[in-house]
């Protein structure tokens, strides 16, 4: 049997050379894919929630993935239909529905999308970044910036209910032109047509795919790969012509007129000649012969950067929208796809405001205009006071009283998470200042929950926990604590500061998966269970995973202490058990486990 790794390669081998696939159902009966499969979405959040059945990854075992490759053998599997919530959407006050999946679902559908990525990947467009390996928003937003330099105008687009509305004969056809295997077809229209229980009444799905399911990113960038295709194929090469616009006449006429008046020694008039010339772009900008169109899209959002005349970009516009109407069976939002100019009005994507410069005062050392047409990157207004909104109460910072129970460690660790995932995300931006008041703000809630929880004063938790920070800028003043220990492990540490505002025009390239530091393939998790030995008791008899949803679960206040299984898994920091039926059953029952199980007596489990 060929590994998982062996599988996904020989796909992405045909994938490369474009060459249609076929007999790919049989990838399904593979168990080493499942094996990866597990390894990748157990850690997710939503593992341990049910969808429509009680299902979770808690009881996950080998028979498991048996009993759904025996199912997909005789094609016999059967999606079950997703659960719907409906959760916040930013910025909006209506509500985003949400499909929450079974989790024998899920595990089938992250083979799938493994199995689909890979064929479909190398042939993806360059200009999609949204759920893509080694991709993300930072890709897509330095492919923006400074390679779309002379901009005039940015075509913001989005899609109404993109998920929601994907046709399922469309979609059908997209992957039958390169996937010729009927049975493997015949399950993705059963998991597009699985439909959904809202407030536990089934409705089917007509169109679409589960917004939340495991293969719906994957499916919905196969899907838009024919709006990438078609603006690379026509709309690209119709509006990029000319390699430079011609000379501003008016420019030149200054131009010549400065030097003449300077060769004959009239100084003051080339000086004011130079002036008025400063106030006038050097090429033409209405160039009939110069045209330039650029294109990035990420998931349903997309954003096209045109120098032209403003009708152009009108057409082009439409040209998009007719596409998408007539060949996709898909909608642009009419409040979201809009048309700004760079100079003067900002483009929203990604969370950033992308804009054009234009400065006559700023000179290279050349003497040229130095920044004008050069596009930026900037935060847009109001970021700093929403992240700031939770830690401030009428305007001031407060302490926050649900975070008192927690560890010192874990109070200062969390603070600095947060703090870190908002400045990482806008380190693209040329204006982070506003972050520095998020930091005062952040450090001011930090050292008040720090005095409420140890009834001290401020300026205590600054004498206690001040430490001075080594950071790549120099050494920086911060707060820091210390957990020693005994087993001659590093200690572990937690700082708050030491994270510079400084502007970063390049970020490293993503990697999802990265490097793993153990020489098996398999995941740690997964070799466990391969081992096949209960961690409580040493049975080798029907092994299952143990999950938990939380580690602080483990520990409840107003309780018995801790049961053996419980402190096995703090002390170890896992969130996963391997265990027996029979221990795993006494987990869930409350009672003893592994070796105090075998001499419990069924006397004293009844009255358990």
């Amino acid at each position: 049997m060929q590994s998982a790794e062996a599988v996904l390669e020989i796909i992405r081998a045909r994938g490369r050379k474009g060459l249609p696939l076929e007999r790919l159902y049989r990838c399904l009966f593979n168990p080493e894919l499942y094996l990866l499969a597990y390894g990748r979405i157990y850690r997710n959040a939503g593992a341990m929630t049910p969808g429509s059945t009680t299902e979770t990854a808690d009881g996950m075992c080998l028979a498991k993935i048996q009993a759904v490759i025996d199912a997909l053998r005789m094609e016999r599997y059967r999606w079950t239909p997703t659960r719907r919530v409906y959760i916040e959407k930013k910025g909006s006050a209506k509500k985003r529905p949400l499909g929450v999946t079974s989790w024998t679902d899920k595990l089938l559908q992250e083979v799938i999308r493994l199995l689909l990525e890979a064929y479909y990947e190398p042939q993806f467009s360059g200009h999609s970044h949204g759920f893509r390996p080694g991709r993300g928003c930072h890709t897509a937003l330095q492919s923006v910036s400074p390679d779309w330099r002379g901009t005039t105008w940015f075509i913001e687009g989005d899609i109404t209910d993109c998920f929601g509305s994907l046709d399922h004969p469309i979609m059908r056809s997209i992957l039958a032109e390169k996937i010729h295997d009927g049975r493997f077809l015949r399950l993705i229209d059963g998991l597009l047509r699985a439909g959904y229980l809202e407030e536990w009444r089934y409705h089917a799905t007509l169109s679409g795919c589960p917004q939340g399911g495991v293969i719906s990113p994957v499916l919905s960038n196969i899907y838009l790969d024919r709006l990438d295709k078609y603006i690379e194929s026509h709309l690209l090469p119709a509006h990029n012509r000319g390699k430079q616009r011609q000379f501003n006449r008016a420019y030149m006429r200054l131009r010549d007129a400065a030097r003449y008046q300077g060769k004959i020694g009239n100084r003051e008039a080339a000086r004011m000649l130079w002036q008025q010339m400063q106030q006038l772009p050097s090429r033409d900008p209405n160039d009939p012969g110069f045209r330039r169109l650029h294109y990035c899209r990420y998931a349903d959002d997309w954003l096209l950067g045109f120098t032209g005349p403003k009708r152009e970009a009108e057409m082009i516009k439409a040209e998009i929208g007719e596409f998408l109407r007539s060949e996709l069976k898909l909608e642009l939002s009419p409040t979201k796809t809009l048309i700004s100019h760079g100079r003067t009005q900002p483009a929203r994507f990604l969370g950033y405001e992308i804009v054009v410069f234009h400065s006559d005062t700023k000179h290279s050392r050349h003497g040229w205009r130095s920044i004008n047409a050069q596009v930026g990157l900037k935060v847009p207004p109001g970021v700093a006071r929403t992240k700031a909104r939770p830690y401030l109460r009428h305007g001031k910072p407060i302490h926050r009283a649900e975070r008192m129970t927690d560890s010192d460690f874990s109070i200062i660790a969390q603070y600095q998470a947060e703090y870190r995932g908002v400045v990482n995300y806008y380190q693209l931006a040329i204006n982070r200042h506003p972050f520095e008041w998020l930091k005062y703000v952040m450090q001011c809630s930090l050292t008040k929950t720090l005095a409420h929880k140890y009834r001290i004063s401020v300026p205590e938790v600054y004498q206690r926990y001040r430490a001075v920070l080594a950071t790549d800028r120099g050494p920086r003043a911060g707060l820091r604590v210390t957990i020693e220990r005994d087993d001659g492990r590093k200690p572990l540490v937690a700082q708050w500061g030491g994270i510079s505002l400084a502007r970063r025009t390049r970020v490293r390239t993503l990697d999802d998966q990265p490097p793993k530091v153990w020489n098996n393939q398999r995941s740690e998790l997964v070799q466990r269970l391969l081992a096949g030995a209960c961690e409580l008791c040493g049975s080798a008899r029907n092994i299952e995973v143990h999950h938990v949803r939380h580690l602080k679960d483990l520990r409840r206040k107003g309780r018995a202490p801790m049961p053996a299984w419980a402190e096995r898994m703090a002390s170890r920091q896992r969130k996963t058990l391997i265990v027996c039926r029979s221990c795993h059953h006494a987990i869930h029952n409350g009672r003893p486990t592994g070796q105090n199980a075998r001499s419990t007596t069924l006397e004293s489990r009844v009255r358990s």
